[in-house]
């Protein structure tokens, strides 16, 4: 369960990136990719 809380933080803290414009559209998919695959997250239903 930490895992997912510890998850749902990076993808905010990631979205907050791509908001401010400090990283674009495809280093954020790059990253995110790379986070689901860290804390081993299977699917993804925010699209």
């Amino acid at each position: 369960m930490e895992d997912i809380l510890e998850y749902n933080i990076q993808l905010a803290m990631l979205r907050q990136l791509l908001s401010e414009k400090l990283i674009n559209k495809q280093e954020y998919f790059k990253i995110k990719k790379l986070l689901m695959e860290k804390y081993n997250i299977s699917s993804d239903l925010t699209c």
